[in-house]
C-alpha cells in the first residue's frame, strides 16, 4: 500500500499527527497511515445526536472519534460502553459483516473521522498492524503497554540508577546500638544474638560516637587479650565516618574504598537510623527466584526472614523489567511467599513436642489461596486438623500465633478482620469446617457470602494437605447440590459494578482517604475473581486461581475461546497495574495500596484500563445471564 499524494494539506497533516499518537496507528507504517488519512472525512455530531442505530444490515462506515465522547447502549437503553478520542466503532459488526448491536449516541459535542467500509476492509488486508489490532484489540493494546513498561523498568535497573538509590533503601533492620560504658561481653553477646557484624556506640542524643566490628574484635580484643569486662569505649573506633540516610549508595562505595572500612552508620538529623555494610551494597546485584528460594530454605533463624521478604519485593522490579506478565509474576510472588511461610511454620514447629503426631494443615486464603498476591497484602489464613483434644488444639493455636506475628514482621500485616489461623474461629477440624461451610451455604446471609468469598479460595500450604483436599471435594459437592446458594453468590457479586461512567470515562471515589481514585482490587479485579469462583463451584472445579478457574469453567459453560482470552488479559492488566502502582509507592516510601487516579496514567494505559473494565462488565453479563439476574 502506498500513498499517492504528499501531506501538503494542513488538515491532512493535523489528522496524520493526531492518529500517529494513538494505537494502532502509532505502530502502523507511515504509508498506511497516509493512505488512511487521504480517505477520511470529518463529521460533527451535537450532544445526544445518534451516530449509529442497531440494524440487520452490516454498517457502511467506521467511526474514529477525533474529539468528544460516544456512548453505546443496548436496545433497551442500558449504557454498556463509553468511547473517547482515538477509539473506533463498530469494529465487531464490520469484522463479522453483521448489523451493529448497539445504539451509539454522542454523549458530548463530538467530531468523528469517517472511513467507508470498503476502505476499512482494504486497510485491514494491507496493514498487518491494523488487522492485528482490530482482531485482537485488547491483546494488541496490552502488548504495546508491556513494551513501554519493560523499557521503563529496564532503564531503572541500570547500574548507575541502582547506585543512585538512597542508602535508606538498604536498611532492613533497626541498627544495633549501645552506650559507651557497656561491657564487651554484653556488646558481643548482642551482636551474636542479632547476627550482625557491627555495633554502634551512641551518646544520650542517639548520635554515633564509635563503632566496633567483628574484624576489630579479632585484632583489638581476642589477640590483644582484653578482658570481656572492659567497656566497649576502650576498644571501639571513635568518631566513625557516617553518611546521611538520604545519600546515594554510590557515596557509601566511595567512602568504604577511601577509608578501607566495611560498615557505615547512617544518620538522619544527626541520630543513628541504620548501618549498611559492604555486603549490603554489593547485594544490589540482580536477584533470582532460585537464589531467594535457596536462601529461605537454608535459613535457620526466623529473625532473618524479614530481610528475605524484602528481597522478594526487589525481585518484582527485576521481573517487571524483564517483561514478565502479571499472571506469572503474581504466581512467583505467591510461591516465594509460600516458601517463606512454610519455613516460618517449620521453624516454629521445631522442638514443639505438643504438636508431635498431630495431623493438621495450614490453609492459605484470599489472594494467597488464589496464587494472586501483589505487593500490598495482609494475612488471610486458617488451620484444619484431624480430630484432637483441647490441649492439642491449644498447642496448634499457640503455634499459629507465633507464625502470624512472624509474618507480620515480614511485612504481611495481621488481618484487621481476624481471619488468621490463630483465631479459634478459624482453627477447626475437618468436620468443624464442613459444619461451618454448610451454615454459610444454607443461610446465604450477607456475612455468609462475604466469608464464602474469602474461605472458599483455600489452598493447602503446609502440613497434611490431604485434609484440605478432602474439604475441597466435599465443598464442591455441597455447592453443586445447592443452586440457590450459587444464585445468591452471583447476585452479591453483581452488586460490585465496574466503575465506568456514562458522561465520564470512570466513576471515581469521593472517599476522603482516597479521593478521585479507582480501587483496582475491589472494583477492577474482584468482578473477575467473584465470577470465576462461582463458575468453578458450579463446574465442580478444584482450582482456586482466577485464570485457571475461568479456563477450566469455559469448556463446561461453552464460553468462546476469544472471549475467555480477553477476560484473562483484562484481569491480568489490572493485576499488572496494581503491581506497578504499589511498586512506585514503595520506592517513594509510601504504604502500598490499590487506589489509583486514572488521570496519572498515560493515554495508552488509561485506554486499556477502560477496556479492561468493559471486559469486567462482560464477565458480569455472562454471570447475570447464567443465573437469570
Amino acid at each position: 500500500m502506498s500513498a499517492t499524494l504528499p501531506l501538503a494539506n494542513s488538515l491532512h497533516r493535523a489528522t496524520f499527527d493526531m492518529l500517529r499518537r494513538q494505537a494502532p496507528f502509532a505502530a502502523m507504517g507511515e504509508d498506511a497511515v497516509l493512505w488512511l488519512v487521504q480517505r477520511l472525512s470529518v463529521a460533527y455530531f451535537a450532544r445526544d445526536a445518534v451516530l449509529l442505530e442497531p440494524a440487520d444490515a452490516p454498517p457502511d462506515t467506521l467511526f474514529i472519534i477525533k474529539q468528544g465522547t460516544v456512548s453505546g447502549a443496548t436496545a433497551d437503553g442500558q449504557t454498556v460502553l463509553q468511547l473517547a478520542a482515538g477509539e473506533m466503532f463498530p469494529l465487531g459488526a464490520l469484522l463479522a459483516g453483521r448489523g451493529a448491536a448497539n445504539r451509539y449516541v454522542a454523549a458530548t459535542d463530538t467530531f468523528c473521522y469517517l472511513l467507508s467500509a470498503t476502505d476499512f476492509h482494504a486497510l485491514l488486508g494491507e496493514s498487518v498492524e491494523f488487522h492485528d489490532f482490530c482482531t485482537r484489540r485488547i491483546a494488541s493494546l496490552l502488548e504495546e503497554s508491556q513494551r513501554a513498561v519493560q523499557a521503563e523498568y529496564a532503564l531503572a535497573l541500570d547500574d548507575d540508577s541502582r547506585f543512585a538509590r538512597p542508602l535508606a533503601s538498604l536498611i532492613r533492620r533497626a541498627p544495633l546500638a549501645t552506650r559507651a560504658g557497656t561491657p564487651l561481653a554484653a556488646a558481643l553477646g548482642a551482636m551474636e544474638a542479632a547476627r550482625v557484624g557491627s555495633v554502634v556506640v551512641t551518646d544520650e542524643a542517639g548520635q554515633p560516637i564509635g563503632i566496633l566490628t567483628l574484624k576489630d574484635v579479632l585484632a583489638r580484643v581476642t589477640l590483644a587479650g582484653v578482658p570481656l569486662a572492659t567497656p566497649i569505649a576502650d576498644v571501639m573506633t571513635p568518631q566513625p565516618a557516617t553518611l546521611s540516610a538520604d545519600a546515594p549508595v554510590a557515596d557509601a562505595l566511595v567512602l568504604m574504598a577511601r577509608q578501607g572500612i566495611h560498615h557505615v552508620p547512617l544518620v538522619r538529623d544527626g541520630r543513628l537510623v541504620g548501618v549498611v555494610s559492604e555486603k549490603d551494597v554489593f547485594a544490589l546485584r540482580r536477584l533470582s527466584v532460585e537464589g531467594i528460594t535457596a536462601a529461605i530454605s537454608r535459613n535457620e533463624d526466623p529473625v532473618r526472614l524479614p530481610a528475605l521478604a524484602q528481597d522478594i519485593g526487589d525481585l518484582v522490579h527485576s521481573l517487571l523489567a524483564q517483561g514478565m506478565d502479571a499472571e506469572n509474576l503474581t504466581a512467583i510472588i505467591s510461591s516465594l511467599n509460600d516458601r517463606l511461610t512454610e519455613r516460618l511454620i517449620t521453624l516454629e514447629c521445631a522442638g514443639d513436642e505438643a504438636l508431635a503426631g498431630l495431623r493438621w494443615c495450614w490453609l492459605a486464603l484470599g489472594s494467597e489461596g488464589r496464587m494472586e498476591q501483589t505487593l500490598a497484602t495482609d494475612q488471610d489464613n486458617a488451620l484444619i486438623f484431624a480430630a484432637t483434644d483441647d490441649a492439642q488444639r491449644a498447642a496448634l493455636l499457640a503455634m499459629a500465633r507465633r507464625v502470624n506475628h512472624r509474618l507480620d514482621a515480614c511485612g504481611f500485616p495481621l488481618c484487621r478482620g481476624g481471619i488468621m489461623a490463630s483465631n479459634p474461629k478459624w482453627c477447626l477440624s475437618l468436620t468443624g469446617w464442613q459444619q461451618q461451610f454448610t451454615q454459610w451455604i444454607d443461610h446465604g446471609s450477607p456475612e455468609a457470602l462475604l466469608h464464602a468469598s474469602i474461605f472458599f479460595d483455600f489452598r493447602p500450604l503446609a502440613g497434611d494437605e490431604s485434609l484440605a483436599l478432602d474439604l475441597r471435594a466435599w465443598l464442591n459437592h455441597a455447592a453443586q447440590k445447592n443452586p440457590r446458594f450459587l444464585h445468591q453468590m452471583a447476585g452479591n457479586a453483581l452488586r460490585n459494578r465496574p466503575p465506568l461512567g456514562v458522561m465520564r470515562d470512570f466513576v471515581l471515589s469521593d472517599n476522603d482517604a482516597h479521593p478521585h481514585t479507582i480501587d483496582l482490587k475491589l472494583n477492577g479485579a474482584t468482578p473477575f475473581v467473584d465470577a470465576a469462583r462461582i463458575f468453578a463451584l458450579a463446574a465442580g472445579s478444584p482450582q482456586t486461581n482466577t485464570a485457571k478457574r475461568l479456563r477450566e469453567a469455559a469448556h463446561a459453560l461453552h464460553i468462546p475461546d476469544a472471549e475467555l482470552a480477553d477476560w484473562n488479559r483484562a484481569f491480568h492488566f489490572l493485576q499488572l497495574l496494581r503491581l506497578r502502582h504499589q511498586h512506585g509507592q514503595q520506592r517513594a516510601g509510601q504504604t502500598p495500596d490499590n487506589h489509583i487516579d486514572p488521570d496519572t496514567l498515560n493515554p495508552l494505559d488509561r485506554r486499556i484500563l477502560k477496556e479492561a473494565l468493559r471486559q469486567a462488565r462482560k464477565v458480569q453479563a455472562r454471570l447475570a445471564m447464567d443465573y437469570k439476574l
